[in-house]
């Protein structure tokens, strides 16, 4: 492993010192994106004429295709060709590797007669136009054999088990440490499915360039597409090239590839032409994973002072019959609040449901919506501010390892977000402010999630010119990754950020783990350095080495770059010069970062306080929120403003958790009901009042070599619960059925007279 660490030369970033880490800088891609440039993997302009494909889905949520009648589709004009399993061409086995290292299986699309949910992609019509195809596929006609579904969530709980290589983590006596708490809580809170409904649906572009497959898709990980493609289709990973160079939208929903890529490249290879596959927005839906609904149980034991002598949160959710992804929404409880005796687990169902899988924050995301707001109702119970409550627990060690903190600051971010939001004005007791005729309430929550670094790799060169390029096989899911890679590399060789170009979205580059989990940045940014810091090195020897240099026999650790220059003291020249005379081919270094050996020693979170004030119609049951601030330490902050934006991102989505969002399965078939933006309802402008999120000062050297961490998932934890501990303040009705919408307040708001 190269390291940072190598070269003890002056590091602005290191130092903190320089001029554009950690600035507010506009986006690197910003102009190509606003001006409809940038194009996306559906929007590519191939080589050649591209060809149009599109999916067909399963009507049933089980069963068998015993026939198929394609014949009259096949005899439409344009229509290339139309594949059922029948007649599909030759995969790999589901799950098979042919390369023992590649980093994702074969995944074959119309693989069998089996139909294991319902929109599950079964047929596949390629035409000259998309009005063609899509004309086309409405007259295949499939025969199925129907088998009994299980789709019903709550019925099926009953049948839940430990996931799969898990069990449930006691600390202490949980049982004994509730009975003989004098404040107990046990409730139940329940949240929905939630589906990802990104901007850009899933789509491919695909063609061959002779035994070369060429692909560009829209997929938040590299090297797993680009590996898991050449398994399905039988070849060589280097005989394919994988894109993804702007992506609409991710949330986790795009961590995998799905069944337009594995068909778009199938297509091109069978037609000798390039091919166009895009989920349409009620595909995406049934069609890709979605986060799983779950119930929650939480138990919280306190002695009269408000000190927890007992905590559990225990967590039922479900995924695909053949799958096994857990939504983990009790583990984030294990590092938030002490208490000696404590009980987190989950249980897992097997449903007849679209694949489950991660979404913004998952884990997180749901179970701050339990327990945060238990612990709002347990602070009730005892007469202590809500805040308060979370002071008194607060854990001097990680309360179920025992690990030392990187770092904390979660009593900070509460304490500075109650100051600033005015929470000083807020009436303890519900029901008691209007404004007009709505009743006024704040409500607030923790936040955290855990802070992760994963193997990358990066190189950066500069050019005769003095023109700096980064290149890595990383992603951007308008997350701002072009824009902090390039304030990394112009900070870390002192250039302006104009002289900066990024490459990254292509499986040629060195690798790096792609956008997820909120890795992203710290993982890439560090392989960045780390190249970067590399390249300052050769730049230092290749100046003090030249004669022709100002630095000629100059010490290599006095060297220092800004503005362009290469400098020791009051000598210096431009980089670009001392390239052209001396290196004209130009220089690169290679970089990379891995976790470090100790990491391990160390809990490593980020933070956060959420504070909310909401409307609530008595009448209507409408709510609506007024004001809402987020209190945030996330380690030092490359850029504020694609910062910022991550962080009311998330906030806006615990809001569309608490009010608004969700989807429901209609049992009898096994589908979900709400399947396009005219039904699945999320927050538009006009729901969201004041909105803003506040930074704390943070540097957590035990994070990696730049001391940064992700924001992304972060916003997202805990808001929701604020929302709706604003509600009940505000009105005095609790609601533990998310959303919470106006049908289910009403019945309360009537009992309490309003």
């Amino acid at each position: 492993m190269s390291s940072v660490r190598d070269w003890e030369a002056p590091n602005p970033i290191k130092d903190g010192k320089g001029g554009v880490f950690g600035k507010p800088v506009d986006r690197y891609e910003g102009p190509l994106k606003v001006t409809g440039t940038a194009p996306y993997a559906y929007e590519v302009e191939p080589p050649a004429l591209a060809a149009y494909g599109v999916m067909i889905g399963a009507e049933i949520a089980r069963g068998r295709i015993v026939a198929a009648d394609i014949a009259e589709a096949r005899a439409q004009p344009g229509v290339q060709l139309v594949w059922t399993h029948f007649n599909a061409p030759a995969q790999a086995p589901k799950g098979a590797r042919l390369h023992p290292r590649s980093t994702a299986p074969s995944r074959p699309a119309l693989e069998n007669d089996r139909v294991a949910h319902f929109g599950q992609v079964v047929g596949f019509v390629v035409a000259d136009t998309l009005e063609q195809a899509s004309a086309a596929a409405h007259l295949v006609r499939l025969t199925y054999a129907e088998e009994p579904q299980a789709s019903d969530f709550q019925a099926a709980l009953p049948e839940a088990a430990d996931p799969p290589g898990e069990q449930d983590v006691e600390i202490g006596d949980f049982d004994g440490g509730f009975q003989s708490s004098p404040v107990k809580l046990d409730e139940t809170w329940t949240t929905p499915i939630q589906n990802h409904i990104q901007m850009e649906p899933c789509a491919t572009t695909a063609w061959w360039e002779g035994g070369t497959c060429v692909v560009h898709t829209s997929v938040q990980m590299v090297k797993p597409a680009q590996h898991g493609l050449a398994e399905t289709l039988g070849i060589d990973r280097d005989a394919v090239r994988l894109l993804t160079r702007y992506i609409g939208g991710g949330f986790g929903g795009k961590g995998q590839t799905y069944d337009d890529l594995t068909l778009a490249a199938l297509a091109a290879r069978e037609l000798g032409r390039p091919v166009k596959v895009a989920f349409t927005r009620r595909q995406m839906m049934h069609g890709t994973i979605h986060r799983p609904a779950t119930v929650q149980r939480v138990r919280l034991g306190a002695d009269a002072d408000g000190r927890l002598n007992a905590m559990s949160i225990v967590s039922w959710t479900h995924c695909h019959r053949d799958g096994s992804f857990t939504e983990h929404a009790s583990n984030f409880a294990r590092s938030l609040y002490a208490a000696p005796n404590r009980l987190t687990g989950h249980r897992l169902v097997k449903l007849d449901l679209p694949g489950a899988g991660p979404m913004r924050a998952p884990g997180e995301a749901s179970g701050t919506l339990g327990l945060e707001c238990a612990m709002d109702e347990l602070a009730e119970q005892l007469g202590l501010d809500p805040i308060e409550l979370r002071i008194r627990n607060e854990p001097e060690v990680d309360p179920e390892t025992g690990k030392p903190f990187s770092m904390r600051q979660l009593v900070r971010c509460m304490r500075e977000g109650a100051a600033q939001f005015g929470w000083e004005r807020r009436n303890p007791k519900p029901g008691q402010v209007r404004d007009g005729r709505w009743l006024v309430g704040f409500g607030m929550a923790a936040a955290i999630r855990g802070n992760f670094l994963l193997p990358a790799k990066c190189s950066v060169s500069v050019d005769a010119d003095g023109i700096v390029t980064v290149r890595q096989g990383m992603t951007d899911i308008g997350t701002g990754t072009y824009t902090v890679l390039a304030q990394i590399a112009a900070e870390t060789l002192g250039v302006p950020l104009e002289n900066v170009r990024v490459e990254i979205g292509d499986s040629e580059l060195p690798p790096a783990p792609g956008s997820g989990g909120q890795f992203g940045a710290a993982t890439a940014g560090s392989a960045a350095l780390d190249a970067g810091m590399n390249l300052r090195k050769a730049l230092a020897e290749l100046a003090v080495g030249d004669p022709g240099s100002p630095l000629h026999q100059g010490g290599v650790e006095a060297v220092g770059f800004h503005d362009g220059l290469i400098a020791i003291e009051n000598r210096s020249e431009p980089i670009a010069d001392l390239v052209r005379r001396a290196a004209p081919q130009g220089l690169t270094a290679e970089g990379e970062i891995r976790p470090a050996a100790d990491a391990r020693n160390w809990s490593q979170h980020t933070y956060g306080a959420h504070f909310c004030e909401v409307g609530v119609d008595p009448v209507t049951g409408e709510t609506r929120v007024r004001r809402m601030l987020g209190v945030f330490a996330a380690g030092r902050i490359v850029n504020a403003k694609t910062a910022r934006s991550q962080l009311t991102g998330g906030m806006i989505w615990g809001v569309a958790s608490a009010i608004h969002e969700g989807n429901a399965v209609d049992v009898r078939y096994g589908s979900l009901i709400n399947q396009d933006l005219a039904q699945y309802v999320v927050p538009v402008q006009a729901d969201m009042g004041e909105l803003d999120a506040v930074m704390l000062d943070e540097v957590d050297d035990k994070a990696n070599p730049l001391g940064i961490k992700g924001v992304g998932e972060l916003g997202n934890s805990g808001a929701g619960a604020a929302v709706a501990n604003a509600i009940y303040n505000a009105c005095g009705v609790r609601v533990r059925d998310y959303p919470i919408t106006p049908d289910k307040l009403l019945p309360g708001l009537i009992r309490n007279g309003f």
